[in-house]
């Protein structure tokens, strides 16, 4: 190969390295006079993303255009500069798809011995692969049992692994979670928290809403076909000044805190939970924090914790559907 076209491959991979892992880019989808995606635009990186919306919002169809299986109608999808349908994008996404699509007379371990071959692995290469990711998702002493004898946590578990045996640097996973018992919810959330500080992208889409209060480091909200918000869950939370805030405060004299409390502008009002622990209701909340460290150190008041009680998932995301419908 000459220097010159040595120097070229060098660039474009040096150019896709530095690419968005995934970007959006004003994408549309329409279905005939359907609209699936209107005007969607945002960008992954390495960490957890999660993916909320109701049915019908847009969610499947974004995850089809991130994967692939669509075209956009309108605007860019693409997967390190390159466009999501194109050989070289799916080679980096790892997929697990919702349903169950796998040969239920086939065990575990030959369904992701055979996707690993698509992705065109050797055979000693296959082996390794296989059990490095049977151990990762704890399917090793289950793989030999045909796929019809298995559980939908199990099912699940094996579709993980059949996506993360080529190491990509994206996944997408459609409902990881859905039909997994507590303590395999647990041990899945801690390995998509490990896969992410090793730096892969990932995007769950949940209607387990709880565990992405925890998991996800920034949220993706969709309705009717559009990103109504994206970001980390408290900087969203924080966007939604309409909607007052309630707060959680341990004081050792919660009572002398209430009266002074309720001498700040921004405070709609204080509830005595105990001697010991107040909640209050407060608009534009981002106003209310300088105010309340100012009145703390001014009259020597002890706060022990503080905690906003509808910043979870769910909460934000009812608020968001409020606004949408107040505006639509």
């Amino acid at each position: 190969m000459s220097d010159m076209a040595t120097s070229g491959s060098l660039a474009v991979a040096k150019a896709a390295s530095l690419a968005p892992l995934c970007e959006f880019d004003k994408v549309c989808k329409w279905y005939g006079p359907v609209i699936g995606l209107n005007d969607v635009s945002f960008q992954l990186q390495s960490g957890i993303t999660g993916l909320v919306g109701h049915n019908g919002a847009g969610k499947s169809t974004l995850i089809k255009l991130l994967t692939g299986q669509l075209r956009p109608s309108l605007g860019r999808v693409e997967v390190r500069g390159r466009a999501a349908w194109s050989a070289a994008a799916k080679r980096r996404i790892g997929y697990c798809p919702d349903l169950d699509a796998m040969y239920e007379e086939m065990s575990g371990r030959s369904f992701v011995r055979a996707m690993a071959r698509l992705h065109g692995f050797s055979g000693s290469e296959t082996r390794e692969r296989v059990e490095q990711v049977l151990e990762r998702v704890g399917m090793v002493d289950r793989a030999d049992r045909p796929v019809a004898t298995y559980s939908k946590g199990m099912r699940q578990r094996v579709k993980l692994a059949q996506a993360l045996v080529h190491e990509p640097e994206l996944l997408v996973l459609d409902e990881p979670l859905n039909g997994v018992d507590p303590v395999g919810r647990v041990d899945m959330c801690r390995l998509f928290r490990e896969l992410a500080a090793a730096g892969k992208a990932i995007l769950v889409s949940s209607h387990i809403l709880d565990e992405l209060d925890t998991l996800a480091d920034r949220i993706l909200f969709v309705c009717r076909g559009r990103l109504l918000a994206s970001g980390p869950l408290s900087e969203v939370r924080a966007m939604l000044d309409a909607f007052p805030a309630r707060i959680r405060i341990d004081a050792p004299d919660a009572r002398r805190l209430a009266v002074l409390l309720l001498s700040l502008p921004r405070v709609l009002g204080v509830e005595l939970e105990s001697a010991r622990q107040l909640v209050l209701r407060v608009e534009r909340v981002k106003e209310f924090y300088g105010p309340f460290a100012e009145l703390v150190a001014r009259e020597g008041v002890d706060v022990e914790r503080m905690e906003v009680l509808d910043a979870s998932t769910e909460a934000v995301f009812e608020y968001l559907m409020r606004a949408v419908a107040h505006a639509w």
